[in-house]
């Protein structure tokens, strides 16, 4: 989210404070703190619209995150950490979050990991269709059909191919330069080329894959307004299984082009 130009500081530091999971009297008195660096609770009232009372629970909260002293006296004055401190405390709490949710997600199996996933799915973007068509080289067992654009070459998409060529895995493969064709392949000749199945003119066609005679993959490349690079966006659809009608289909145009092509 960019930044409002109209907001004042104040306005924006409460409003950031609140994403990092504080209550709103808590941001209200964190930054009437900052500013005033020692005060009572009636000096935070009179400053922020903090009801006197709610004063001594929002000091409560921020304490608990390490954000505000307090000197027993009377009355109770509060004193808030420095800016650099609190920002310091905010990247401690959220990396061991994140590492404690990396570590719970790495933990998780699926319940049946060898079942079939039926139905057609979507994915949105290049990273993801990149990292799904990886997964699906990775998976493979007997043979890999894949047709791309030069666009959409990746040094990970290559090395999983190459990968699978040294597990044994039969790769046939167009739409790539020599010298990608040279990468994938490495130092053995378990790949082949064979022409796209797209005219040259189709050129919003992205990619076809096809893994062990099931699981497909077919992409399209459209303009993205929103990309100031002027690259264009990646939608994919797959699925797998014999009773999968979009397999099939894909899969015979797959089968009828490598025809053509060993003729």
């Amino acid at each position: 989210m960019s930044p409002d130009p109209t907001e004042s500081p104040s306005s924006a530091a409460i409003d950031l404070l609140e994403r990092f999971g504080l209550s709103t009297y808590a941001a209200r008195t964190y930054v009437a703190l900052v500013h005033l660096e020692i005060g009572s609770a009636r000096d935070v009232s009179e400053v922020t619209e903090v009801p006197r009372t709610r004063v001594y629970d929002a000091a409560d909260e921020l304490r608990e995150r390490g954000l505000v002293g307090v000197r027993e006296s009377s009355p109770k004055q509060f004193w808030s950490v420095s800016p650099d401190t609190a920002i310091r405390t905010f990247d401690h709490e959220y990396r061991n979050r994140a590492n404690r949710l990396r570590t719970a997600l790495a933990e998780l199996e699926p319940v049946d990991h060898h079942r079939e996933q039926r139905g057609v799915w979507t994915v949105e973007g290049r990273a993801a269709v990149d990292e799904r068509v990886c997964t699906f080289f990775a998976d493979a067992e007997s043979e890999i059909v894949y047709a791309t654009v030069d666009e959409l070459v990746t040094d990970d998409v290559l090395d999983a191919l190459r990968a699978a060529v040294e597990r044994g895995v039969s790769v046939r493969l167009a739409g790539v330069s020599d010298d990608d064709l040279a990468r994938a392949r490495g130092t053995t000749d378990g790949v082949q080329s064979f022409e796209p199945p797209w005219p040259r003119s189709a050129t919003s066609v992205g990619r076809f894959a096809m893994i062990d005679g099931g699981t497909t993959l077919v992409s399209a490349l459209v303009d993205d307004a929103a990309d100031s690079t002027h690259r264009r966006s990646e939608t994919a659809v797959w699925g797998n299984g014999d009773a999968n009608g979009v397999v099939t289909v894909i899969s015979a145009i797959f089968t009828r082009n490598l025809d053509r092509d060993d003729d």
